[in-house]
């Protein structure tokens, strides 16, 4: 069978921890955080515009971000979908489905790759040979596949996917588990143990086995998807949006992927790192001889390891004698931090004004 494919471009959430850069209607896909000349949500369109191009590529959003987005010009308008309301990434990917399956008079000959917009990926031609080999699984096996990371580090902030080497999915390996987020020494017994990698949030299938899956592991929740698929392609959104509201607020790794029957992973082939927080610019951004990261009008004396970040071109940022801190200013706040509190910047965007989110 032939299958149409499509990049559904994961793109909701606000990236409470990096304002004050970003805001509600300015999330941290929308901003600059690896590449001084293109957002994240750029770079997300142009690494696999060669792959499934432009008229296939679909950014998944939230309805107050549908506007921004779509003024961003990265994609045609109706290509630009956004969800009725919060639920999770399985509200995202469930609405995402119906809407392709809505567009095809047969969707069993759809495929879909979910891909992320605020994850840094290198090597972008590697990244689309890694995508490529997990669709061909997905449209030859029927398995839900998912993309692995090589760890390099005994990590404690990101989920883990264990797998087993000698059981094929096709040209991919049978996922066994998926592992929470672990304490230090047991991250570092799977960076020992070689049979786990980093859950990357890339997911991999075509759509009849995405309803299968789902039926088997959520009967109610594939029901409702039906139910949002059928009511799109007949025109009737609001009958859609009525049924996307009985969706559980869930992510789709618990829903589908961690109780599916069939799931297989393919390690990456390419550099990657997720943008979590301001921290992370160290490792995604140029730094200086200083080891800082600099960005806009910034003047430093006897500063090192850190991130001055300057939005406002009416003013020049200057520092002396700093040491592991974050700076940040844009037209309206200033937001000061060390970096090992990088985390914690969420918790000034639950205080602050509400003009300034």
């Amino acid at each position: 069978m032939s299958f149409t494919r499509y990049a559904v471009i994961m793109a909701g959430g606000s990236g409470e921890r990096f304002w004050p850069l970003s805001r509600r209607l300015r999330p941290k896909q929308l901003l600059r955080l690896t590449n001084p000349d293109e957002t994240l949500l750029e770079e997300a369109v142009n690494r696999i515009e060669p792959l499934v191009g432009r008229e296939n590529t679909v950014i998944a959003t939230a309805t107050h971000l549908e506007r921004p987005i779509r003024e961003a010009g990265l994609l045609p308008p109706t290509n630009v979908v956004a969800e009725p309301d919060k639920r999770n990434t399985l509200g995202c990917l469930v609405w995402a489905a119906g809407v392709l399956s809505a567009r095809h008079e047969n969707p069993d000959e759809v495929s879909m790759a979910v891909l992320t917009a605020d994850h840094k990926i290198g090597l972008p031609e590697a990244f689309r040979r890694t995508v490529d080999r997990a669709l061909g699984i997905a449209e030859q096996t029927g398995a839900l596949v998912t993309i692995g990371i090589v760890p390099d580090r005994p990590e404690t902030g990101y989920g883990y996917i264990e797998f087993d080497h000698a059981a094929l999915v096709g040209t991919g390996s049978k996922v066994t588990s998926f592992r929470e987020k672990p304490s230090l020494e047991a991250a570092k017994e799977y960076l020992s143990e070689g049979r786990f990698l980093w859950n990357s949030g890339m997911f991999f299938w075509t759509l009849k086995s995405f309803y299968d899956e789902l039926r088997d592991a959520e009967p109610e929740v594939e029901r409702l998807a039906q139910v949002i698929a059928n009511s799109l392609r007949l025109g009737k959104k609001e009958r859609a949006e009525e049924a996307f509201q009985e969706l559980p607020n869930r992510s789709i790794d618990y829903v589908l992927m961690e109780r599916a029957k069939k799931v297989a992973v393919v390690p990456s082939e390419f550099p990657w790192d997720d943008v979590g927080a301001w921290d992370s610019l160290e490792r995604t951004m140029p730094v200086d001889e200083h080891a800082n990261v600099v960005q806009g009008q910034v003047l430093a004396v006897d500063t090192v390891n850190s991130i001055l970040y300057n939005e406002n071109p009416a003013q020049t940022v200057t520092i002396v004698g700093g040491d592991n801190l974050i700076v940040i200013v844009t037209g309206d706040a200033v937001m000061i931090c060390p970096k090992s509190d990088a985390q914690r910047v969420k918790e000034i965007v639950a205080q602050v004004p509400k003009e300034l989110l």
